[in-house]
């Protein structure tokens, strides 16, 4: 347990082994034939674990293209709402095989908005990657193709994610003490 801007934070992952499980699903997706590979990582909590994925991925043999979409479902609160497109991604996805990026699923509506928009605009597969899976708060259909860890009912922060933009630049996925 450390303690930064006054709360206290416990490790849920470590940062050894988010790196294992990144290096892990890499060489789970090298047994795949990508079709021209975009890789999308959603945006903001999503931007250190895709780096650090898309890196594991270029270890194992895997070279795509890389974008970044912004989406939000949440605005002020922490309740999932209607999912709105901020910064689109400037690719033309047809034809081609897409990998979305996220760092949690929860309700999963931002990442069912995320691969029907792919589809619709003509992508040949699309598959999605998260670092956690939360289950307990799922609402959409969406099934993740990689998941890094199964994630309890707690709010998390860490490696991207944040509370009110701050904790997003600790190594690790931690869950914060008390009211966050």
């Amino acid at each position: 347990m450390i303690t930064v801007r006054g709360k206290r934070i416990s490790t849920l992952y470590s940062a050894g082994q988010i790196a294992e499980r990144n290096a892990a699903m890499a060489a789970e997706m090298h047994g795949h034939q990508y079709h021209d590979l975009l890789v999308i990582a959603v945006l903001k909590g999503s931007f250190i674990f895709a780096a650090d994925l898309i890196r594991a991925m270029h270890a194992s043999g895997i070279a795509p293209e890389v974008e970044f979409i912004t989406l939000s479902s949440y605005g002020e609160g922490t309740e999932a709402g209607k999912v709105r497109i901020l910064r689109d991604i400037d690719s033309n996805v047809k034809g081609r095989d897409v990998l979305l990026i996220d760092d949690i699923l929860e309700s999963g509506n931002t990442l069912h908005f995320a691969k029907n928009l792919m589809e619709e605009r003509g992508a040949r597969n699309v598959e999605i990657a998260v670092l956690l899976d939360k289950h307990s708060k799922r609402k959409a259909q969406v099934k993740p193709n990689y998941v890094g860890f199964e994630c309890p009912d707690h709010f998390v922060v860490g490696y991207g994610m944040d509370v009110a933009y701050a904790f997003r630049e600790l190594p690790f996925v931690g869950i914060v003490e008390g009211d966050a």
